[in-house]
């Protein structure tokens, strides 16, 4: 017996509808590349998509064709995430932060036909669209002045005069809810980066999954939030943000490129940010700015940190110094949302070691996930706290392979309807996610694993560390031993027995790195992550001796 409920599917571009027919008057805030900042409403925003949609169907895009968006966080790229997929093409987000040659390969990779670019990456089109060897014609965010005359363009279409054309007379096409909607590549510091396909199916569930009243601490119903995201829409399409603020009726607030503490933090006081997301190191930046400056946070409720498990000195300054509430969350471009980001609720309000002590967990399962750990036989581990092993993960939100590429590649992949996700983590009975390392970045010293991360975390509790990584170098012994890599805080003049006697004190004695060396700055992913690929070719030759 089947049941009697509509066959309606869950679609991209019902969200912005939603949102201009429940939450009209509820706005968008952007920094736009020349430093301001406008505004205008989701009703607005829906009548700029649509157009957007028609513009796109009178330059040829057909059916699933590709349109990729090399921009920062505007309102422009914002509208990409409605307009190309709501009328059937798939919106591929690529990352500026990227190696030339990893930009090449991606957008010949994913075959895009159009490619829309701001002032901000005009740089980097000079150079890419010689060997871009399928996109017809380019699409620019500026205005006509903006535009440099040395490009070379085969073609250029201005947005603004796009969409001015149009009437937003338009009815969005109803298609499959599982045809694509969205692309996004990862960072690949291991070979090509790996494009992760989003349906429209699953955009959705996901953003219904962060729209749970228990996923984020400290909802208040009927108190409106303004969110922003310090993720760019580039990764893992800002975390869902511009999909969950409109569905929500919250404010968005989109920084453009100005990733500077003290731009980041004018626009959050300046727009009332009460919730924003972004990676541990840019946090780590913005508080110490805060701290150099004496400022205050006057909106800002809570954070939802991800991409690398940020130090507890970092969660416990945030909740004990500025009040807000350092929440984690485990995920990865290719499983959004698969984990709750607030601890689990108790019969009483924790204090703020309680909360410190649940914050440190990757977030809880979320519904709809499944979460396994094995060893390196494969061998499913218990989920009691204590077992560490590879994660794998499973649910309607997670990738089922790459673009092009079906199975494993490299640490992570797709095998037997899991996903190999290249971490390391223990497993709770009650749900908690608690990382331990990448499988690539675990330290095997006789036969033990040392979480390089664990490492890493407690070094930059000390206050004259900026930032830190531990990698595993070749021990005559024990096989890999720890070598801790630092760079000093700004006049600091901390030598490595001090680093290891401070350390003594929060790891075990036989997780203390055998060595420490300082450099001016470490090397980092287009995703701000540490790149730790270049630091073990840096390293590649270092020598220990001695039973360590």
């Amino acid at each position: 017996m089947q049941g009697l409920m509509m066959d309606v599917p869950l679609l991209v571009s019902s969200m912005i509808d939603y949102a201009a027919e429940c939450h009209g008057d509820r706005e968008v805030a952007s920094r736009e590349l020349d430093g301001k900042i406008p505004r205008y409403t989701y009703r607005d925003a829906q009548v700029r998509c649509k157009k957007l949609a028609q513009a796109l169907e009178k330059l040829g895009v057909k059916d699933g064709e590709r349109v990729g968006a090399l921009a920062w966080n505007t309102r422009q790229y914002f509208e990409m995430f409605y307009g190309v997929p709501g009328m059937g093409g798939v919106l591929h987000t690529i990352n500026p932060r990227l190696f030339h040659e990893q930009l090449v390969y991606i957008a010949n990779h994913a075959e895009d036909a159009w490619l829309a670019f701001d002032a901000g990456c005009a740089d980097l089109i000079r150079d890419l669209a010689p060997e871009l060897t399928t996109v017809r014609g380019y699409i620019f965010f500026g205005g006509r002045d903006e535009l440099p005359d040395d490009l070379n363009l085969s073609r250029v279409e201005f947005y603004e005069d796009l969409l001015a054309a149009e009437d937003g007379d338009y009815e969005w096409p109803e298609f499959d809810e599982r045809k694509a909607s969205t692309i996004c590549y990862t960072s690949g510091t291991t070979g090509n980066p790996k494009g992760v396909v989003y349906s429209h199916r699953s955009t959705i569930l996901t953003a219904f999954m962060q729209m749970l009243g228990d996923n984020i601490s400290g909802f208040k119903t009927g108190l409106r939030e303004v969110f922003m995201p310090m993720a760019p829409l580039f990764h893992g399409n800002g975390w869902q943000t511009p999909f969950t603020a409109p569905m929500m009726g919250y404010n968005l607030v989109l920084p453009g490129r100005e990733y500077e503490p003290e731009k980041l933090y004018e626009i959050m006081e300046s727009e009332g940010v009460t919730l924003c997301f972004g990676v541990p190191t840019i946090w780590m930046i913005l508080l110490n700015h805060m701290k150099e400056t004496g400022k205050r946070f006057s909106h800002l409720r809570g954070t939802v940190m991800s991409g690398s498990k940020p130090p507890r000195a970092l969660q416990e300054s945030l909740l004990q110094d500025f009040g807000v509430e350092p929440m984690q969350g485990w995920g990865m471009t290719e499983a959004l949302s698969s984990t709750k980001f607030s601890p689990l609720g108790g019969s009483t309000e924790p204090d703020d070691a309680a909360k410190l002590d649940a914050y440190q967990y990757g977030g809880r399962q979320a519904f709809g996930s499944k979460f396994r750990i094995i060893d390196d036989d494969g061998n499913e581990l218990p989920k009691d706290g204590v077992a560490q092993g590879h994660l794998l993960v499973r649910g309607p939100t997670v990738a089922s392979g790459y673009m092009k590429q079906d199975g494993l590649t490299g640490a992570t992949g797709v095998v037997g309807g899991w996903l190999h996700t290249g971490d390391v983590a223990l497993l709770h009975a009650n749900g908690y996610v608690e990382l331990a390392d990448r499988s690539k970045d675990v330290i095997k010293s006789g036969g033990e694993w040392i979480s390089s991360v664990e490492l890493e975390n407690a070094a930059m509790g000390h206050p004259e560390i900026a930032e830190a990584a531990v990698i595993a170098v070749e021990h005559p012994k024990w096989q890999e031993r720890p070598l801790l890599i630092a760079v000093r805080m700004p006049d600091s003049q901390i030598t490595d027995q001090q680093i290891l006697d401070y350390l003594r004190e929060k790891v075990a004695s036989w997780w203390l790195p055998d060595a420490v060396e300082f450099l001016d700055e470490l090397p980092h992913t287009g995703t701000g992550k540490i790149y730790k690929l270049k630091l073990r070719e840096a390293f590649a030759d270092y020598k220990l001796t001695g039973d360590g």
